[in-house]
């Protein structure tokens, strides 16, 4: 089983480095130099955030940080070091497979994906809805999207795989949308281990305040006023009759 490991088509460089910055905190650094065939990735990371990517699609380094944190920006020149990176690692992946005759690769299927959004769900409101997919290998999976039936690519986007713990990868895609009640949104997750495609679904469901509560207090206040106008009543009577 380690051999099979060793030997999977898509040879991953990771470089951890684990940072004391007191007693009882911890920090990893990771870094992440992966490359097959026919794709690639290279990525560096800080607690399992993503700092920096090559998207080699766009020829392009990439910084996806938060607004909200000081920024971390890399010295020019990093993406092109990343391509370079690229073309040792497929020198290296050719000879790794001759050596080995080119083993079988190694698959395993992503678990179901879940859904969700990024915020409160407000009819009306721009909300992020979110597919999150894990346990697969090898990287990547395709997700896609579609609102009540018909397929969505704007607003659009998906992170570049990030390893587990136990070698396989997760991802995660994201659809930028405006809830309307009764709108409903699937995600479908696709992977070269998957007989079928897995597929989520989410509709807008805004529930309203019921009526059941207000129905019986408002039941409950007549019968009781009914009841002191009858004793009220009764009393005045029992008083002229006296």
């Amino acid at each position: 089983m380690k051999m099979m490991k060793m030997i999977k088509m898509m040879v991953v460089l990771v470089l951890s480095c684990v940072l004391c910055v007191s007693a009882d905190i911890l920090h990893e650094d990771l870094a992440i130099n992966g490359c097959s065939a026919s794709d690639g990735e290279v990525m560096y990371s800080l607690d399992g955030e993503e700092k920096w990517y090559a998207d080699f699609i766009n020829k392009r380094g990439v910084e996806p940080q938060p607004s909200f944190i000081d920024h971390m920006s890399y010295r020019e020149g990093t993406y092109e070091q990343a391509v370079a990176n690229q073309q040792i690692c497929r020198q290296n992946l050719k000879v790794d497979l001759e050596a080995y005759k080119n083993p079988p690769l190694e698959l395993d299927p992503p678990s179901s994906p879940m859904i969700y959004t990024k915020d409160y769900v407000e009819v009306g409101q721009k909300n992020v809805l979110i597919c999150h997919v894990t346990g697969f290998y090898p990287a990547p999976v395709n997700v896609s999207w579609t609102k009540n039936g018909v397929q969505v690519t704007e607003g659009t986007s998906i992170n570049i795989p990030y390893p587990n713990k136990d070698g396989s990868f997760r991802q995660t895609s994201r659809l930028e949308f405006v809830p309307q009640q009764g709108d409903m949104y699937s995600c479908t997750v696709r992977h070269r281990a998957l007989d079928q495609p897995l597929t989520r679904i989410w509709d807008v469901e805004v529930k309203q305040p019921g009526v059941g509560p207000a129905v019986f207090c408002g039941l409950g206040l007549t019968v009781g006023l009914l009841g002191v106008a009858a004793g009220t009543f009764f009393l005045i009577k029992g008083n002229e009759c006296s």
